[in-house]
């Protein structure tokens, strides 16, 4: 099982241009600059690995290498999306980058459950191939009836 990720970059890249826009303002933009520096230079990190896993499965990722990197992007946006919520007045961040913001979180939120959904489902299943190849390709054996025959 592999998942698409060519239109999932696309909308997590041009976030970077919306953090880059929030981060203007007067005196205290300096501050804002460098926390959204760091926050943006974590998720751009993420955004790297799932570039990298989509470009080794060409055009298509490994649930279970997609799925502790997605899992770390969401958390990084989650942060990313807390900061703009709390410090908004402070750092002049407009109203339709944070909803813009949280519209892409949800994406990738999304995007990670699909990701380890499918890691899940792909392990059970190698759990199951395994199981009956123990019993000697048979699958379990045939429950007898209880009781008086």
């Amino acid at each position: 099982m592999k998942i698409s990720a060519s239109s999932f970059l696309r909308s997590v890249a041009s976030l970077s241009v919306l953090a880059l826009l929030a981060s203007a303002g007067a005196a205290d933009a300096q501050s804002c600059q460098e926390d959204f520096q760091k926050l943006t230079e974590r998720r751009m990190a993420q955004i790297q690995v799932l570039n990298n896993l989509g470009k080794a499965g060409k055009g298509k990722m490994d649930p279970n290498a997609a799925c502790p990197a997605a899992k770390k992007l969401a958390a990084v946006e989650s942060e990313m999306l807390g900061y703009m919520t709390k410090n908004k007045e402070w750092c002049n961040i407009p109203d339709n980058v944070v909803e813009g913001f949280k519209q892409a979180g949800a994406k990738t939120k999304n995007f990670a459950s699909q990701a380890c959904s499918a890691a899940a489902k792909m392990k059970q299943m190698m759990q199951q191939q395994r199981e009956q190849a123990a019993n000697g390709g048979m699958g379990a054996p045939p429950k007898l009836p209880s009781g008086p025959l």
